[in-house]
């Protein structure tokens, strides 16, 4: 089975995935986000289609209360797999490549909100190490581009999970002294 190969987006990318994914005119948005250091849009490639895309938020959110609770953690947003190509570790290529790159910039947590009408999502990030913040749902408001150019903003009811990106690694036992007495 072929492996996703997941990179940020190159203005080059955004008509192959327009075409695959919709809504390019989201796409677009966020690839001007990513130009001016808003953000990261990622896109997967599943041999050479474009199997899926996800963009990491690095502004403050827009919804109060995760504003409120979680000041600076970056927002793993909008993760979207081609139907055809689902269930094929695209989603979770995706999201590594998200959690990689926080990392590397020294961020300690992540956070994303998903609809609490998606239990296939929701189990996808239960998988992967997302919890419950502990703070209720939150209402998010989706961007939709309509063929014409309008842009909807679409309420949608959402969970909002985090995880902790610090890895925490055991002190290392020190080696018992050769002809010291142990206990047990």
């Amino acid at each position: 089975m072929t492996e996703p190969n997941v990179g940020r987006a190159r203005s080059a990318d955004l008509v192959p995935f327009a075409a695959a994914l919709g809504d390019g005119g989201f796409l677009i948005d966020r690839w001007i986000r990513q130009r001016n250091d808003q953000g990261v849009l990622f896109f997967a490639w599943l041999g050479s289609r474009p199997a899926g895309a996800v963009y990491l938020w690095l502004e403050e959110a827009e919804e109060p209360p995760i504003r409120r609770h979680l000041p600076g953690v970056a927002l793993l947003t909008h993760l979207q797999v081609h139907p055809e190509l689902r269930n094929r570790g695209v989603g979770a290529a995706l999201v590594g490549a998200v959690e990689r790159h926080l990392t590397g910039l020294g961020h300690e947590r992540v956070a994303l909100a998903v609809r609490t009408d998606n239990p296939a999502a929701a189990r996808l990030y239960d998988r992967l190490g997302y919890r419950d913040w502990g703070h209720g749902t939150v209402t998010c408001y989706a961007q939709l581009t309509l063929p014409n150019g309008t842009v909807l903003q679409v309420p949608e009811r959402c969970y909002v999970l985090v995880k902790d990106l610090t890895v925490v690694t055991p002190e290392p036992r020190g080696e018992p002294k050769i002809g010291a007495s142990s206990r047990y």
